[in-house]
This record gives C-alpha cells, structure tokens and sequence, in this order.
C-alpha cells in the first residue's frame, strides 16, 4: 500500500488529534496524541512524525510515528481536544475531564487540572462523551444530559446546564465565541447561548418525524451558520441555522455502520486514493454548500470528518490495535489546494461500539 504507513500499538484507539500550530505558519503539524480504550491501562500519548529528537529504532521507517511520551488515563478516552500547543483535554468514560500539560523539555505529560466526576448520575458515574476548547474555555458534554463550561485558570466550574437534555448528548462544538452546538441521541441539534441566564436551548433543530441518534457535528469555517452533522444511520446531514429547523441538504453515505467498514477495507486492499466509494460519499455531502467535504473543517480529511465516516478498522484482524499513516497529495483528489497540503494523516481507529474520532 503506497503512501501508508502502518504502527502496530498494542491498545485500541479511539481517538487522533493534531497539535495546532499558528495560522501564520508555513510549518504543517508533525505532532499528534491519541487517546485508547477497552484496555487494562488505557493512556495518552504523543506522537512524532518529523525529527523532534526522538530516535527511530532499526526495525521502524521512515515515517512511522514515534512514540514521544505517554501518561495513565483513568477509564476509556471518549474524546480528546487541544486545548493550546501544550495542553490537551480528554473526556473520560468515568465522566472526570482532565488537563494533561506537555513539557517538550523533557517530552513527559503530567495532569495539570482534573474535574473529576463532571458528569455523573445521582449514584454513579456518566461518561463524558464530548469535549471542544476555545483557550481559556472548555466546554463538555455527557450521558447525564449535563453541559458543563470550564477555565483552564480556574478549579471550579464556571457554569453547569443542568437537565439540557433528557437523552444522552453525544457531541458539541463552539458555533460562536458564546455559542455551542450540541446533538443528542434522538436526533436533536441544539443551539445554547452563555449569554443567557436560563437552561434552555435558545434553538432547536431536527428532522421531522426522525429519532436516529446524532453522533457528531462540525460546522463551516468561514460560514459558522453553516453545520454538518452525522447520525447513526449513516445519514450526513447540512444545516443553515438561521433559517428554519431543518436541514437543507441530506446525504446517505451509507446504509449501514458494516458496509463503510468493509469498503474502507477493501479500499486500502487496493492502494487507496481518496476515490475509493467509502470516503468519497462522506466528502460529496458537502456539495451543496458550495464546495467538497473539505470546506467544512480546514483540516485533513479524515480528522476533519470525525465521528461521520463510521470506520471500525480498530476491530478487523489485520489493522487492530494499529495506527495507519496516508500521504495526502494534491494530485490524488479534487479538494482545493489551500485545505489539502501534502503531509502524513493519522486515521483514527475504533470499534462500532465508540463512535466518533
């Protein structure tokens, strides 16, 4: 397989995160963490893909990920952001949300803040499920309902929604600098304002009729009333949230989690391009919007599509407990050269059971 490059790790990943660098910056990311689950000790590491002073061993290449540092994370990783080039924030699955601090000194993590038990039931404890940071803010989500705002600088919590929703939430994301959108598992996306003193969505959008849980949503860089989200059935779906409670374009990618995960298989079998029907279906939803799937998030392709392309590569035989490395090229795909440097992407890999990158 040309232009891939396969890690075998020995735990689950569930998620893959690139360390931001500046706008302003000509440099691309050489830098990532993942976050594992379903594991005796499940952790956080950092990953290296450039030369950042870590060795390669005889039996590794060129372009395999090094493995930088790591650090012991209490329960599964169910989500993890960035926080700063320093920083990183996991969601657990025993609902505690944590800090960890990047020293590049001496390449070791240590938790600089821990909420623990964020979210929780009234005897037990609720995975959180979501994470999004705007530095200094932090904002989670969980099974109990709850939406909770955090600052990095503070160890309190800055504001609890208590009962913002009745099922389990399952994403969110800043729309604005006081703005979030959350979607839950009945198929709901919810418009919250800071701004406002009560515990009330100042919107609410859904398809009519249409229960299927949401498992993620991201919206438009440069046009933030636009929002994609992603649900269970395979259904990729574009929002304008100012103008009525329903979506205008609909996509369906793909009728079942099972079939995406045998095209992706079958693709990489073929030396994929970013051609292959699977991936290709996700990036055309976006069409409507004026442009391919990668306009909705700058980023690489399949970090910017998280929980949308339902991969369970985590799971199959051949690639399990593996991280796998694509070279992106100009030349393979029709996405504009702005969004799509030429660099090394980590597809993140999980079982159907985790959703969501």
């Amino acid at each position: 397989m040309e232009g891939i490059n396969a890690k075998y790790v020995s735990k689950k990943i569930s998620k893959t995160r690139w360390r931001p660098v500046s706008s302003s910056s000509l440099q691309q990311p050489d830098i990532f963490a993942t976050g594992s689950w379903d594991n005796e000790d499940n952790s956080i590491s950092i990953w290296s893909i450039g030369e950042n002073g870590v060795s390669i061993m005889d039996d590794e290449f060129e372009g395999d990920p090094q493995l930088v540092c790591e650090y012991k994370h209490n329960g599964d990783v169910l989500d993890l952001q960035f926080l700063d080039q320093d920083r990183i924030v996991t969601a657990s699955s025993t609902g505690a949300v944590t800090i960890f601090q990047h020293h590049h000194n001496s390449q070791t993590l240590s938790v600089s803040q821990l909420w623990d038990r964020a979210h929780h039931y009234p005897c037990d404890n609720a995975p959180c499920t979501g994470v999004v940071c705007n530095s200094p803010e932090i904002v989670t989500v969980g099974e109990d309902g709850r939406i909770m705002l955090f600052r990095a600088d503070q160890e309190g919590v800055l504001r609890t929604i208590e009962k913002a929703d009745s099922s389990a939430i399952h994403a969110v994301t800043f729309l604005r600098t006081t703005e979030i959108l959350t979607v839950n598992s009945i198929g709901q996306l919810k418009l919250w304002d800071f701004r406002q003193p009560g515990n009330e969505p100042s919107q609410i959008l859904s398809l009519t009729g249409d229960r299927v849980p949401l498992h993620c949503v991201d919206r438009h860089p440069n046009q933030q009333h636009i929002v994609a989200t992603g649900g269970q059935d395979g259904m990729l779906c574009i929002w304008d949230v100012r103008q009525g409670n329903m979506p205008f374009s609909l996509m369906e990618a793909h009728s079942a989690e099972s079939k995406i995960f045998m095209e992706v298989v079958n693709s990489l079998k073929r030396q994929v391009d970013l051609q292959f029907k699977g991936f290709n279906s996700c990036f055309c939803c976006a069409h409507s919007v004026g442009g391919p799937f990668s306009s909705i998030k700058p980023r690489p392709p399949v970090l910017m599509l998280r929980g949308w392309i339902t991969v369970a590569l985590g799971d199959f035989f051949k690639f399990r407990h593996t991280i796998l490395l694509k070279r992106w090229t100009e030349h393979k795909h029709n996405f504009s050269q702005r969004n799509s440097p030429s660099r090394w992407e980590p597809v993140p890999h999980q079982c159907l059971a985790h959703w969501g990158l």
